[in-house]
């Protein structure tokens, strides 16, 4: 469980967001607001996908990441350019750990830039960060 000043570190960087559970369930929602969170949850697919030890689910995985985020038309298409796309679409046969680590800087980078600045100026974010307070001061009333 997060308290407040977890909470406030999360405005220092996007990784402080994504690697807590409620910091990162906070700015799906933000994204979602946004209709942008197919970004996160590539990254996380990405950060999945590069912890798989058999060689049958590297292809099974990255071939459903590719059907879900990558392929033209794909449900969840992350915007990513063309080379990028390109490179991944050629070399999905015989995918490794790292075939989508291009892909998955740019969608880091893009959340980093665009997404992140944002998400600190919302509601989202101030409504938790509030809680949290109100959380922490609740804690040392009683001694008061």
């Amino acid at each position: 469980r997060s308290n407040a000043g977890e909470t406030m570190a999360w405005s220092e960087s996007v990784d402080t967001v994504l690697s807590n559970k409620e910091g990162l369930a906070a700015f799906r929602t933000f994204l979602k607001s946004e209709f942008s969170e197919e970004n996160v949850e590539f990254w996380l697919a990405c950060e999945d996908f590069k912890k798989t030890k058999s060689s049958t689910k590297i292809a099974l995985k990255a071939q459903k990441i590719y059907s879900d985020f990558i392929q033209a038309d794909a449900p969840k298409e992350i915007n990513i350019d063309f080379h990028t796309k390109n490179d991944i679409s050629q070399n999905i046969s015989e995918p490794t750990l790292r075939c989508f680590d291009a892909a998955q800087s740019s969608i880091y980078c893009l959340m980093a830039k665009d997404s992140f600045p944002r998400f600190l100026r919302s509601e989202v974010y101030k409504e938790l960060v509030k809680k949290h307070q109100d959380r922490n001061q609740k804690r040392w009333l009683p001694f008061l």
